[in-house]
This record gives C-alpha cells, structure tokens and sequence, in this order.
C-alpha cells in the first residue's frame, strides 16, 4: 500500500516545470492575437488601445498567478493527485483567458463579453483556491504546515468579493468592471512576506558541520 502510494507522486519541481510551459504558452498567445491596425499613425494606434490596455492588464494577471503559483508549489517537496488535478483545473481557467480577451475585443467590449471576461478571472481566482487548498492539506499532513502557510488565505475572500463587484458593474458600465478587475492585481501583486520566514537559513559560514 505505501510503494502504491509512492508511486502516485510526482516531485513538486516536475509540476512546476509543466506549469511553466503552460503559463508562458497562455501568455504568447494573447500577444500574437494583438494585430497591427490597417490605419497608420497615432489614430491607428489609439484605434487597438483598448486592446492593447487589456492585453496588459491579462498579461499582470497571469503573470502574478504565476509569481503566487511558484510560491506555493516550493513550499512542499512531492505532489499528490489532488493537487495534479488541482493544478490541472487551474491551468486550464487560465488557458481560456486568451480566448476572452479576443472574444472582449471582437465584440467591442459589450456587457456580455465583460461579463464572460469578469467570470473567467472569478472561475481562475476560485481554482487558484482550490491549488492552494490542496497544497495546504498536504504541508498538514506532513506536519510542515505553519501560520505563514495559510496567511495568504484572507486574499482570496478579497479577490473573490472584488470579482464579483466586478461582474455586477459589468451590467452598468462595463469599462468600469474591467478597472476593478484590475484591482486584484494589487492584491496579489507582492507573494507573501512570510514565506520566506519558513525556509531554512544558510548555515554560518564558520559553523561546524554536523
């Protein structure tokens, strides 16, 4: 029963490798999806600002995800299935965050498309809980679980509230609703202070080896 086990692990560095690929495949997708405008000039390049400004904000979101997703998954030495299919759901909400920053931009950022967009961040925020989660279960159960490990944990009630405000206003104005969207990103913007409390200092350079 415990080689049965064993073998159901995977190392943490493995997934993280996989999650890497993926993530800078998301985000050169949104990039390539951006296309020169026919009309030269300021004009033409005022006329994709809107897209452009979205781009940005998309490419801060994933890019923070990233930073908090690496964070977390260092923080434990192998990984179980749950958070294999944890990890999977979450890639997967982020690998459709290109699609919907095409789908705002073709539908000229209508009320629909902002909600659809608002939804996706919710879905992603909601799965990244889900990571967390599973990784959290595992650190308790291998006893290295500390407070610094679960203080990150009043940030996803504070993205969770700030996504759905955000779908709400989309139905008002939904330029606004993309503005406090981006509001998460300053949320999430600096990974956990005290994470770095729990890893193992660097022994003194003239201390005795044991």
């Amino acid at each position: 029963m415990a080689h049965s086990n064993a073998n159901s692990q995977m190392t943490a560095g493995r997934l993280e490798a996989f999650s890497d690929g993926v993530i800078a495949v998301i985000i050169t997708i949104m990039v390539l999806e951006i296309h020169v405008p026919k009309q030269d000039g300021l004009a033409g390049l005022w006329s994709v600002a809107p897209r452009l400004a979205v781009y940005l904000l998309s490419f801060f979101m994933v890019g923070i995800y990233w930073i908090n997703h690496h964070e977390l998954i260092r923080r434990t030495e192998s990984v179980d299935y749950r958070v294999l299919w944890a990890n999977l759901i979450f890639l997967f909400v982020l690998s459709l965050v290109p699609y919907f920053v095409d789908y705002l931009d073709e539908k000229n950022f209508s009320t629909f498309a902002t909600l659809l967009y608002d939804v996706t961040m919710l879905v992603a925020g909601m799965a990244f809980f889900l990571l967390r989660w599973a990784v959290i279960r595992r650190q308790w159960y291998a006893g290295s679980l500390r407070k610094q490990d679960t203080s990150e944990l009043w940030k996803h009630g504070v993205c969770l509230g700030i996504y759905l405000l955000a779908i709400a206003m989309a139905f008002y104005k939904p330029w606004l609703s993309l503005v406090i969207t981006g509001l998460v990103t300053l949320v999430w913007v600096v990974p956990e202070a005290g994470v770095k409390e729990h890893r193992k200092a660097p022994p003194a350079e003239n201390a005795p080896i044991e």
